[in-house]
């Protein structure tokens, strides 16, 4: 027995220790910034140990980038890092928990950070450029390279510098592309030959490890040389060009030279020299350096002073068009003259033809210049030429000039002219004799014949000198004054001799006829003897050369009655007070002669008015008053103002006359006094009004003016201090306005309800009326009106009614009152908050109606509260409305005016082959109404059911395939679309059904639903690590991720738990879900498992606890498979050696144990070859790639396999219990440790917890056989229940 309970021990030891499970690496991946200093932690490995026990790190091999802290896995960069290097890092990792180690495969992925500078790909864009580059063109393209992503890798492109500085006006460049263009025109001669231009190569910013953004840049220097092009014509140098020479030089003598240079300075082509034009041929030549010589003899005369030549120069080559290069100059070139030729005579006119004999006219006894059209050359330059006269007349005449030079006319002119007369002589001869002064021997002589002409030498002359002539004023036009003619001796002027009249002003007047000497008149109306009685002319007689003779001729107008009388003054005005007298003199002219009767004057009155008051003498014309004048018997609006036309007319035929007005101002004198319009006044006053005007009185004064009809009032008895009065001025007099004393108030409930007063009117000179006026004190309306209170009325909504709702009723103490309503506002209740409305009106007697402009509507506002102002018009004292405003209270009547409202689903609705079955829910609508009470209650119900078929354009009718099951959640209704029979899991397509929403009141609207099929292939296993109660809890999280990594619909149609489950690395719920697009197609598992594989959406997804994509459960990773291959055997042994010591003994119990380790075994059925043989479904998993590489998983173990373990023959129901799992309880202990540890068993105090029935059953085995029943669990690192 003794063996058989060693054994026993030992088999409890075995068995129920907990295995260690070993740690797990969690995060595989990870994102560093390659700028991460060195030194700082650039991550720290995610690791988790399921037994909590602390970990270590370690590299499996040594890295020059990173370095891990084997106590927190922080891992520190080593060495800069550097993402254009490489992109991802791998680092080998392991971390342990002491017993088992865990290796893994890090990818790092360097972040990129602006770590490098862009590069030009050139090490030198030097470059030459034509001059004649177009505008516009690209010279050269920069290129820079940044192996920087992104803005940190986009490089952009400047110009940091140009040299010469003009050069910014020529380059442009291109900041994306690096085109460096011209904009502007080169010019190798003008501008510069060569540009040194700096480019500066930037990228756009970036930043990793730190937030602030840096920028690199780099610069590079390009020397750009402009080519010059032949494209400039060669230029003479110095020019223009000036030579001399003489005449009869020898052939080959040197003029001057010529010389001209390439404007294209960078090629300077060699100049070749010709003679292209000249203004005499053939007299010089040039040689290839230009210079310029005699050809032929030279004879000045012949050639001219001047010879000019045409000069081309030549480029050798030809220009950048194909053609030659050219430029002409003009080149002149003075000829030097030599004395060889003698004087010459010419006749000159139109031409000068070479001549000894002249002839000329000349007038007798005139002066001047004798036209003789002679001209004395000489064709040698600079030469002087002497002229004289000789012959007998030589005296009367000279010569000009004396001196000539060498081409000169000569003039003959009169010196003596009083010898040159007709009658005496008529013809005259001189010779003229020009010798070469400096040549004495070169002389010439020519004849000049001079005929003398008569001249007319005699005026005309008229009989007298003077001439008295009379012409009758205003005569007709044309009237013959006098006929007068002159004589002339001269017998060429014989009947040519015409007249005029001087000076011109007489033309206005008078003319005379220029062959008759006929005077006569030209303007009637100028002739005015009043203005002008007598006109001196002078008659002038011209013979034909216009010599004038002259004769004075005095015309004096004879008088006619043409003027009117004319009254010294426009207006007389005289001042006289009324009673008195008046006498004014009127005085009058007349221009006809004076003592004839046409300008004796006699005056007289017109009729007017007041013409028969007044008197005036004809010949004084003394104006006179016949009677008193009285200024209250004129018309006020005369101003005392009277006015009279007074006539004055000459005796003359006919008779003229003229008027002047005449007015008298009448003075006025205070000769009335004031009087009232009435004989006396009532008048009536309100009470308790200080200043209150109480009624005006009127009185006048007869007198016109202000300082005798002014008049003041006064209250001289019966005021007793209550009533002032005040004067104004009014039309037809003054009025007196009588207010009470404004410190006064009249009080109506006092004796004195009535007051007699006597007002005095009196003007500036006291003269004086009065008047008694009565006056009556008045009650007064001074109470407000007030609001009781209003009852509530109610009105449905939309009503139309015209009559009204409600009515405002107020009450007035006074009893004279006029109440008026007024609104003062309408405020509605909508939703629980007020706010201002226009739904009612209030009529001004109190009457409020519903606006027909607006619509009273219960859905929007339940309740209005009319509020309203009375004013009493009658008030005269005090406020006229009432303290408080009334209210009316109109509560809104709901009827049914609204349809329900379908709130459109924003999901896809989807039926799937395994929910096919009868009372399936497929879809689901959500309606309200806006009305309300039974009102809004809405039913469903399915109308119609279209099936439209994928595979081929058709639409059948399903009958009622669904039906509508209506509930409600709080404020709307919810209709359910289930199916009343199994579904044909076989149709491809969408349904089409169409639900109806009626509410209570038969009001109804209709929606149509597509409900997708879709078919169970498309269903997709979602394995998660967490439980199925964190998977619910995170279940819209998790479904956002999905729907962002797919952009499907997210159909989710169940989520198990994996039972039992093995460990936290092993999936322990199962998500069932289709992943569905809006058109109604669906992804497979394949397709679902590479989206959601996406390094940018699995590691969210690996967080929330996805562990694996597909239908198999993985297997846990174990650390060592091999020594757990042989504990199982080890393991397996032992039981069959305890079965069979337990059949030896034969005791009367046997006790089956069941090692219940079927979710161990699961996960070893489920998994199938080709999910073995296949990589991993998720990165960062411990799945086994290979088939076998778990040995002890893969045992194909009979979960009906029992042992018997207890040798004490006592039955416990623990033994049924489940063995799940082995994981390791907080309160277990390592074997390692047993022996150290069994003195101080006893000192446990509280029982150790198990997570495993199996350990449970051990440990109270083991209670049974111990003595001190000691609590304690037993932890074997080498086993775990899904070991056995």
């Amino acid at each position: 027995m003794g063996g058989l309970t060693g054994w026993l021990l030992l088999l409890c030891f075995f068995c129920s220790g907990k295995a260690n499970l070993a740690p797990s690496i969690t995060t595989v991946v990870y994102e560093v910034c390659e700028d991460t200093p060195i030194g700082v932690v650039a991550f720290t490995i995610a690791a988790s140990d399921p037994e909590g026990q602390p970990l270590t790190y370690w590299l499996n091999a040594p890295s020059d980038k990173f370095e891990v802290n084997p106590s927190t896995g922080a891992v520190t960069v080593k060495s800069t890092l550097d993402r254009e290097a490489s992109i991802t890092l791998n680092l080998e990792v392991s971390v342990s928990d002491g017993v088992n180690p865990t290796s893994a495969k890090l990818t790092i992925i360097l972040e990129d950070a602006n770590d490098n500078i862009p590069q030009f790909s050139l090490s030198s864009y030097d470059k030459p450029i034509n001059e004649n580059a177009a505008v516009g063109s690209t010279v050269i393209r920069y290129q820079a390279n940044d192996p920087d992503q992104g803005d940190a890798g986009n490089v952009r492109y400047s110009i940091v510098e140009i040299t010469p500085a003009h050069g910014s006006d020529l380059f442009e460049i291109d900041e994306i592309t690096g085109d460096l263009k011209l904009k502007g025109k080169l010019d190798y001669n003008e501008l510069s030959s060569f540009y040194r231009i700096t480019i500066e190569a930037k990228d756009r910013g970036g930043s990793c490890y730190s937030s602030e953004t840096t920028f690199q840049s780099s610069n590079t220097i390009s020397f750009f040389t402009v080519v010059d092009i032949a494209d400039l014509d060669p230029i003479f140098l110095t020019a223009p060009y000036i030579g001399s020479i003489e005449e009869n030089s020898p052939v080959d003598t040197s003029v001057l030279q010529v010389t001209a240079i390439d404007q294209d300075k960078g090629i300077n082509d060699a100049i070749i020299y010709s003679i292209e034009g000249s203004t005499v041929a053939g007299l010089f030549k040039i040689s290839s350096n230009g210079i310029i010589s005699v050809a032929t003899a030279i004879d000045r005369e012949a050639t001219g002073d001047t010879v000019t030549l045409t000069v081309k120069a030549t480029e050798s080559k030809l220009n950048i068009n194909g053609q030659p290069a050219a430029v002409t100059t003009t080149v002149q070139i003075n000829i030097g003259d030599v004395n060889d030729n003698p004087p010459k005579f010419y006749k000159c006119t139109t031409d000068c033809v070479e001549n000894t004999q002249f002839t000329g006219e000349v007038f007798e006894h005139s002066l001047g210049a004798i036209d003789i059209g002679m001209t004395v050359k000489d064709p040698d330059r600079l030469v002087q030429t002497e002229l004289r006269l000789d012959g007998v007349d030589k005296d009367v005449f000279y010569l000009e000039p004396s001196l000539a030079q060498s081409d000169s006319i000569v003039q003959l002119l009169v010196k003596q002219p009083k010898n040159l007369d007709f009658e005496v002589k008529t013809q005259m001869v001189v010779q003229v004799i020009a010798v070469d002064k400096k040549e004495a021997t070169f002389q010439a002589t020519a004849t000049v014949t001079i005929t003398i002409k008569d001249t007319n030498d005699n005026i005309p002359k008229f009989p007298q000198n003077t001439y008295k002539l009379n012409v009758a004023e205003h005569s007709p036009v044309g009237t013959e004054v006098t006929t007068l003619t002159a004589a002339d001796p001269d017998t060429m002027d014989a009947g040519k001799i015409t007249y005029s009249l001087l000076p011109d002003s007489i033309l206005d007047y008078f003319d005379v006829e220029s062959t008759t000497g006929k005077v006569f008149v030209k303007n009637q109306n100028l002739l005015d003897r009043e203005l002008r009685s007598l006109y001196s002319a002078t008659l002038q007689a011209k013979d034909t050369d216009g010599k004038p003779g002259t004769a004075l001729l005095e015309i004096t107008l004879t008088d006619i009655n043409d003027k009117t009388p004319v009254i010294n003054r426009p207006e007389y005005t005289q001042f006289v007070k009324e009673g008195g007298q008046l006498q004014e003199k009127i005085e009058a002219t007349d221009g006809d002669e004076i003592g004839s009767v046409n300008s004796e004057i006699v005056f007289s009155i017109k009729d007017s008015p007041h013409s028969a008051k007044f008197t005036i003498d004809p010949v004084t014309g003394i104006l006179t008053n016949n009677g008193a004048l009285d200024r209250e018997a004129l018309d006020p609006a005369a101003n005392g103002r009277i006015e009279l036309t007074v006539i004055a007319t000459d005796k003359g035929t006919p008779a003229l006359s003229s008027s002047a007005a005449v007015v008298i101002n009448v003075e006025d004198i205070n000769d009335n006094k004031p009087v009232f319009k009435e004989k006396s006044y009532s008048f009536s006053v309100k009470e308790g009004e200080k200043g209150a005007f109480v009624g005006s009185i009127l009185a006048t004064d007869q007198d016109q003016t202000v300082e005798f009809n002014r008049i003041s009032f006064s209250i001289i008895e019966g005021s007793f201090g209550s009533f002032i009065v005040r004067t104004s001025l009014v039309e037809g007099g003054y009025q007196g306005n009588i207010t009470v004393d404004p410190d006064i108030e009249l009080d109506y409930e006092s004796v004195q309800k009535k007051y007699t007063l006597r007002i005095e009117a009196a003007d500036l000179e006291q003269e004086k009326d009065s008047v008694t006026v009565e006056v009556e004190v008045l009650d007064v309306n001074d109470e407000r009106p007030e609001f009781p209170s209003t009852p509530v009325v109610s009105v449905k909504e939309n009503t139309t009614m015209s009559e009204p709702v409600g009515k405002f009723i107020a009450h007035d103490k006074d009893t004279n009152h006029s109440l008026v309503y007024e609104l003062m506002s309408v405020k509605c209740r909508c939703s629980e908050e007020i706010k201002n409305c226009s739904w009612f009106t209030l009529d001004p007697s109190g009457d409020v109606r519903v606006n027909p402009a607006q619509t009273v509507d219960y859905e929007e506002c339940d309740q209005a509260v009319v509020e309203a102002q009375v004013v009493d018009e009658y008030t005269e004292k005090g406020g006229n409305n009432s303290l408080t405003p009334g209210q009316l209270v109109i509560n809104i009547e709901d009827i049914n005016d609204n349809i329900p409202q379908f709130h459109y689903p924003d999901t896809v609705f989807v039926v799937v082959s395994e929910k096919a079955s009868k009372g399936t829910s497929v879809a689901g609508v959500t309606a309200t109404d806006l009305d309300s009470g039974t009102n809004r209650q809405i039913s469903f119900k399915v109308d119609k059911v279209l099936f439209e078929h994928m595979d081929k354009d058709e639409t059948s009718d399903m009958g009622m395939l669904f039906e509508a099951v209506t509930t409600q959640q709080e404020d709307n209704y919810v209709g359910i679309i289930q199916s009343t029979q199994g579904l044909q899991i076989t149709l491809k397509g969408k349904y089409l059904v169409s639900v109806s929403a009626t509410d209570r009141g038969g009001l109804s609207s209709t929606i149509v639903l597509e409900i997708f099929t879709i078919d169970e292939s498309f269903h997709t296993i979602l394995q998660f690590r967490t439980t199925k109660a964190e998977v619910e809890a995170n279940l819209d999280e998790i479904t956002r991720e999905l729907t962002a990594a797919t952009s499907t619909v997210i159909e989710i149609v169940e989520i198990t738990e994996v039972d039992p489950p093995v460990s936290r690395n092993i999936a322990q719920c199962l998500m069932k879900a289709y992943f569905i697009f809006l058109n109604g197609t669906a992804l497979n598992s394949v397709e679902v498992e590479k989206r959601l594989s996406a390094p940018g959406h699995f590691p969210q997804l690996n967080a929330l606890g996805l562990l694996n994509i597909g239908n198999e459960l993985e297997e846990e990773n174990k650390a060592d498979p091999v020594r757990y291959a042989l504990l199982g055997v080890l393991a397996g042994l032992i039981i069959v050696l305890v079965v069979l010591l337990t059949s030896l003994l034969c005791t009367r119990r046997n006790y089956r144990r069941k090692l219940k380790a079927a979710n161990a075994m699961k996960s070893a059925s489920m998994m199938d070859a080709d999910n073995q043989k296949g990589g991993a479904v998720v990165p960062g998993t411990n799945k086994y790639t290979m088939e076998g590489a778990n040995p002890v998983l893969n045992l194909n173990i009979d979960t009906s396999i029992a042992l018997d373990l207890d040798l004490n023959e006592e039955s416990s129901d623990m033994d049924k219990a489940s063995l799940n799992s082995l994981d390791l309880a907080e309160n277990s202990y390592d074997m390692d440790e047993i022996g150290s540890d069994d003195d101080n068993r006893s000192k446990q105090e509280e029982p150790p917890n198990y997570s495993e029935p199996l350990s449970a059953a051990l440990a109270q085995l083991d209670k049974k056989n111990s003595k001190n029943n000691t609590k304690i669990g037993i932890s074997n690192p080498m086993f775990d229940t899904t070991d056995l």
